[in-house]
């Protein structure tokens, strides 16, 4: 057994061993022996992985676990890329975990809870590993059932927040319906994960048939001799089921849901870990098992990818829930990562495979940079809500007197999602526009098109990002507390500080040190036939990322020296040269001292965003006007409401729930307790197989 085999076995051992030790310890160790056994479970996680993208290699096969088919398991570059970032986002949370969960014994610390949790976390590890179609299958349902458990932990212990002085009736029943949120969640949750596991099992089991085999070894000998209409076919179910568990637009409305409403050490596996396996199926049935396909295939991905950053980045701006703002970036992101995917299908189809090598080492180096940010701000987010009971930003405020270091941790989360400079997102989407601006000269039409409409999708979320970030941190930790539990907030336990800081090591890790990753990403390349064109050996040294092939350098580290070396500068000449400084009040208009209502709420700051947008988002006002009895002419009071509903839903989902919901009632009248029309059935439905068959 080599070293990927012993970590496997080792992290398969402490995940069985953590959801053992939250049945059988009590209430006051259960959360502190399995959270560190799943975070040990991630490093062992990691330890497989980084060996794989290493070059390491590992199979097992066993016939006697799934019925008919076994499991067959392997490990490869691409899959051991995204098991280390399983890994890395298992460690965060089941460390979190520990100081998250508390000592209640009800919802996020019951026994089932925590049971669960290893459990998620061991699913998600498999399904990278998978190397035949049952196998995929099989932890692909696991991972679904596992965290739609998880997401409903809370919905019979979810306090009620307490409504603000002024709010409206309106108010007070959506505080009284959290637990019915919960619920809801689950439901769209269910409904949507179970529609991609359907797509997918009917593409896959498709394309094995068509193929003459289950293992993804036959699949790919098959691959070439099949014919076109099929593969496009199971590519564009593929883009169902996968695209879906990513949270890309249209297939999206479950995310802001489940990743909101579920405890925040889940929210952080689902969305920094989970989401990122729908990039790795798309990767692995595009690339590697089909062949890289026909040009449309990756046109689609490119439209999925730019509605959704442009969609969810709109969306997040506009948010006052705190974890909800987090999940529609998290579509955003997806919609980059998309981004990068489909252009390099593109660029391969078009015969420019260093471009395409490009673009795809932009795609997978966000999908670590987003899981490393991602598990960061949901930890932060998790960290307040623990605090203060409450994700509204509208409702916090002055955090950074009373949570220093989850205020710090935050605000470094944020750095990075806005794609600012230090920040590691800022060095994939730098990436990621070297690949669209360097489409090469013999590009042709579609992609002399498509790459500058590219660029300008991802420059306009980079804006949009910069504003959503700012309005986050300003209203929800900087600007004065608007309630009693957010001034009363007390700072977060130990082992949720360690955890944000992991999160954080790993986003200064991939800030200033992106050139390490380039031999596991040109490995990446060259296993799916992209030729990633460095120019220069990369050495572990060299902090560099510098593509000859585009003529393209940069040094994240000089860049982080520089801009910090300027800010001292700038600091020390202001205090040094300027003159003395005193303190005296600050001119307040003769209104007294300053009060939280003086200052901006997260709706205030993002109203001018939303008028731009207004088309897209097409908010729901309702204005009431209460006159006084004695004269219609004289008013009372005034209230005012407004609401942003996501367009798609409710344009795209409910009036197919709406004829979905009349079918049912209609077909109610086919189950009438009738045993010969029950009979009936049987016999139609057995005379219809047989006709198909004999046509076949």
């Amino acid at each position: 057994m080599n070293v990927i085999g012993a970590a496997l076995a080792a992290a398969a051992g402490l995940a069985l061993a953590g959801a053992a030790a939250s049945v059988l310890f009590g209430r006051s160790a259960r959360a502190r022996v399995a959270g560190p056994l799943t975070a040990l479970s991630g490093v062992a996680a990691v330890v497989a992985g980084a060996a794989a993208v290493a070059g390491a290699s590992w199979s097992f096969a066993t016939p006697d676990l799934l019925p008919l088919t076994g499991v067959e398991l392997t490990i490869d570059a691409l899959s051991g890329w995204f098991l280390l970032l399983v890994g890395a986002v298992t460690c965060v949370a089941g460390t979190y975990t520990v100081g998250y969960v508390g000592r209640s014994g009800e919802g996020a610390s019951s026994r089932g809870a925590l049971f669960l949790l290893p459990l998620f976390a061991a699913s998600m590890m498999l399904v990278p590993l998978a190397a035949s179609v049952p196998t995929l299958l099989a932890g692909w349902e696991l991972m679904a059932v596992t965290s739609l458990l998880l997401v409903l932990t809370e919905h019979r212990h979810r306090p009620p927040q307490a409504p603000l002085a002024n709010a409206t009736q309106s108010d007070e029943r959506t505080a009284a319906r959290a637990g019915g949120a919960v619920r809801d969640a689950a439901v769209w949750y269910a409904a949507m994960t179970q529609l991609g596991f359907v797509a997918l099992l009917a593409g896959l089991l498709w394309l094995a048939a068509v193929a003459g085999g289950t293992s993804f070894a036959a699949i790919r000998a098959g691959a070439a001799g099949m014919d076109a209409t099929t593969a496009g076919v199971v590519f564009l179910l593929g883009i169902v089921g996968f695209a879906g568990k990513a949270g890309a637009v249209p297939l999206h409305p479950w995310l802001p849901r489940a990743h909101a409403e579920s405890p925040s050490h889940v929210s952080t596996l689902m969305s920094a870990a989970m989401v990122k396996l729908g990039i790795y199926g798309l990767l692995r049935l595009g690339f590697d098992l089909l062949g890289g396909g026909a040009t449309w295939w990756w046109l689609v991905l490119v439209v999925i990818g730019s509605g959704s950053a442009l969609y969810g980045i709109t969306q997040a701006a506009v948010a006052q829930d705190l974890k909800r703002m987090l999940a529609f970036s998290t579509s955003e992101n997806v919609g980059l990562i998309l981004l990068g995917v489909g252009f390099a299908g593109l660029y391969a189809r078009s015969g420019n495979p260093a471009a395409a090598g490009l673009a795809l080492a932009a795609a997978l180096l966000h999908t670590a940079n987003h899981a490393a940010f991602k598990a960061l701000l949901f930890a932060g987010a998790g960290s307040v809500v623990r605090a203060t009971g409450t994700r509204d930003l509208d409702r916090l405020g002055g955090l950074v007197r009373t949570m220093p270091a989850t205020t710090i941790m935050f605000g470094a989360g944020a750095l990075a999602a806005a794609a600012l400079p230090p920040g590691n997102g800022f060095v994939s989407e730098w990436l990621l526009l070297q690949a669209l601006l360097h489409p090469g000269p013999d590009a042709g039409t579609l992609l002399t098109i498509a790459a500058p409409l590219a660029v300008a999708v991802v420059a306009t979320t980079a804006g949009i990002g910069v504003a959503t970030y700012v309005k986050a941190v300003g209203t929800g930790f900087l600007a004065r507390a608007r309630t009693d539990p957010a001034a009363l907030a007390r700072e977060s336990p130990p082992s949720m500080i360690v955890a944000m800081g992991l999160a954080g090591l790993a986003c200064v890790g991939l800030s200033v040190g992106p050139g390490l990753t380039v031999p596991a990403l040109s490995r990446i390349a060259a296993d799916l036939e992209l030729i990633l064109d460095t120019g220069q050996p990369m050495v572990p040294s060299d902090l560099a990322l510098r593509f000859d092939a585009v003529r393209a350098t940069l040094w994240p580290l000089w860049t982080v020296l520089g801009i910090v070396a300027v800010t001292v500068a700038v600091a020390v000449t202001a205090r040094g040269l300027g003159p003395a400084r005193r303190r005296a009040a600050a001119w307040d208009c003769g209104d007294g001292p300053l009060t939280a209502r003086m200052e901006y709420t997260a709706t205030s700051f993002a109203e001018p965003l939303q008028r731009v947008f207004d088309d897209v988002l097409a908010p729901e006002r309702d204005v009431d006007v209460t006159h006084v009895d004695e004269s219609r002419y004289h008013v009372s009071a005034v209230s005012f409401q407004q609401r942003i509903p996501d367009r798609i839903e409710n344009r795209l989902y409910q009036p197919l729930l709406g004829i979905m919901r009349r079918l049912g009632e209609q077909a109610r009248g086919l189950g009438n307790g009738s045993v010969h029309r029950y009979l009936g059935y049987m016999l139609g439905a057995l005379l219809a197989v047989l006709v198909l068959g004999v046509l076949r």
